[in-house]
């Protein structure tokens, strides 16, 4: 995540960050890692209004992260559908052409963002090890990817 240059979101009129938890946040054991706890400082520090977009239904773990960051959160998100992402246009009051979504997974984040005319960011995962109902997606992702290098 510190890859991504605050300053190119602001001259794309970016206002609003939806952020992935799994593999983009924190890792498989839950980890989050100090320059990404830094990222997030700075990105609220700059004007942006920051958010989890989660697919995960275990609030514990996303509101753990949540708190650490500073920020409200969507659980149970069920991405790339249209659900999550318009609880968070009605509960931030995010602009969907205004808003950057930031994941890890092509299926998921980057599918269901441009679904509805959201920016996305793409990242590497964290990690390598990951949960099984990801690790299946991944063959598939890289070779999209591999399209756009």
């Amino acid at each position: 995540m510190a890859k991504i240059a605050l300053d190119e979101l602001k001259k794309r009129d970016i206002q609003y960050i939806l952020l992935d938890l799994d593999n983009t946040l924190i890792d498989y054991q839950r980890n989050l890692s100090e320059a990404t706890i830094e990222w997030v400082k700075n990105a609220k520090e700059a004007g942006f209004a920051v958010y989890i977009l989660s697919n995960t239904n275990k609030i514990d773990k996303v509101s753990t992260a949540a708190s650490i960051l500073g920020v409200e959160y969507i659980s149970s998100a069920r991405k790339p559908f249209p659900k999550g992402f318009k609880e968070a246009i009605r509960r931030f009051q995010v602009v969907p052409e205004k808003t950057a979504m930031v994941g890890d997974q092509v299926l998921t984040d980057v599918v269901g963002a441009n679904g509805m005319h959201m920016v996305s960011v793409y990242v590497d995962p964290i990690s390598k090890k990951e949960h099984l109902y990801t690790s299946w997606k991944r063959p598939l992702e890289a070779w999209i990817l591999k399209k756009y290098e």
